[in-house]
């Protein structure tokens, strides 16, 4: 048995905070309650006295590059990454190589994600090979593991066929999720036409190829029903579409990424290649919209699109070097520092939307601390200084490495194991 005394618990489901202790059982929270006395003489305790008692953190949107590509990231180490950034919960998009299009690589990335000690599910793809023609066998996949269906990385072109897969995955009561950048209108991808553009000579992404895909899924899930996910939205005129589709109802869902609500075109002229990324960073006037779209529930998932690549693929020049940076590590201080303590949401909003809606999203028995529960959690010191710069993950291609930032995971307690604990905790 462990147990945790002396912190301040916030259950965003339920929205109940205050000072209380949490027993666990095994993988369940068996009780939570005040000044709660040990159970046993070799119950392990820990005193999260200053410390905030929270949810295991869940990432619907996390890439670990394996099968096929382990110089960059492989599930073992972006699992240690997820403890080390408080999430508990994570899950894996389908572009790996081989894709996750069939049942036997499922069955691979599923096994390999058990050694790990957080949970690590997987999407699968929406189309065979990625390739945009022909829908997977989503039952087969689902009955195999999968949670969710989604071809990011490759937005789907072919209006007929993403009708056909909402009506799929609505009937199977199943997520998909889209990456909405419009590649006949991108000539440079990663950086926005624009300031950036501009400053590179390039011609870049300008944002109506986001917000034509966008407007587009948005109608078809009001006309199927399904439930639908924006991945990683970057324009403001992407955020009001959400606003007004979710106001028609539906089961529409958006999520924005810490660098996305954190950084502007700004950070793609001073930090080159580490910041580029797909969608690209935008504007000052879409990074607020962004914001203001979490703090009214536009936008009700906070996701990192953790993208390692290698130092030698990021040194490449620009147009070259391949988009994404990671963030499992970063998005709890980044969202703390400047959605939280900047003013913008309350710490109980913040965790709404890194593991209750997440969780909900995949229909997850995660992002809640009730009694009988998951024993998921996150133990947060969230005035203690961090400075990203020694990662678990295998990469380490980031523009916020050297940043002073505010809130650290002092413990991810995963299935009732402690999983990740601070060096000084």
């Amino acid at each position: 048995m462990l147990l945790i005394r002396n912190g301040y618990m916030i259950d965003p489901k339920s929205g109940l905070e205050g000072k209380y202790d949490l027993l666990i059982d095994e993988d369940r929270i068996k009780k939570i309650g005040k000044q709660l006395a040990p159970p046993c003489e070799n119950c392990r305790m820990i005193d999260a006295e200053g410390l905030l008692v929270a949810p295991g953190l869940v990432d619907v949107h996390v890439h670990f590059r394996d099968p096929g590509f382990p110089d960059k990231e492989d599930i073992l180490t972006g699992a240690r990454a997820a403890a080390k950034g408080g999430f508990t919960t994570v899950v894996m998009m389908g572009n790996t190589n081989p894709p996750i299009d069939n049942t036997d690589t499922l069955q691979y990335v599923l096994d390999k994600g058990k050694q790990t000690g957080i949970h690590v599910l997987s999407c699968a793809n929406v189309t065979q090979g990625m390739q945009g023609k022909e829908l997977t066998s989503m039952e087969a996949l689902a009955e195999h593991g999968a949670v969710g269906f989604t071809d990011d990385g490759v937005p789907l072109m072919d209006k007929e066929l993403v009708r056909r897969a909402m009506e799929h995955t609505a009937r199977l009561d199943m997520p998909i999720s889209f990456h909405e950048e419009n590649p006949g209108l991108i000539a440079e991808n990663g950086i926005s036409r624009g300031k950036a553009s501009s400053h590179y000579g390039i011609s870049g992404s300008p944002r109506e190829a986001e917000i034509s895909l966008v407007e587009r899924d948005l109608q078809l899930a009001l006309e199927t029903g399904a439930n639908i996910n924006v991945q990683h939205i970057s324009a403001r005129e992407s955020v009001e579409l959400v606003r007004r589709a979710r106001q028609k109802g539906g089961n529409i869902h958006a999520e924005a990424t810490p660098h996305h609500f954190t950084l502007t075109e700004d950070a793609v002229i001073k930090y080159g290649t580490l910041a580029k990324m797909n969608p690209p960073l935008r504007e000052e006037a879409d990074r607020l919209a962004i914001i203001q779209g979490l703090a009214d529930g536009t936008i009700d998932i906070i996701a990192t699109d953790h993208a390692p690549h290698t130092a030698a693929e990021k040194a490449r020049s620009l147009t070259k070097a391949p988009s994404g940076i990671i963030g499992l590590e970063t998005a709890l201080p980044l969202a703390v520092t400047h959605l939280v303590q900047a003013g913008y949401l309350t710490m109980c909003r913040l965790l709404r939307l890194m593991s209750t809606n997440p969780a909900g999203l995949y229909h997850l028995d995660a992002g809640y601390l009730a009694e009988n529960g998951p024993a998921d959690l996150v133990l947060i010191d969230t005035a203690a200084k961090v400075i990203p710069g020694h990662y678990a993950s295998k990469a380490s291609n980031t523009p916020f490495t050297g940043w002073h930032l505010n809130g650290r995971v002092m413990y991810t307690i995963s299935s009732g194991r402690i999983v990740y604990q601070a060096a000084h905790a």
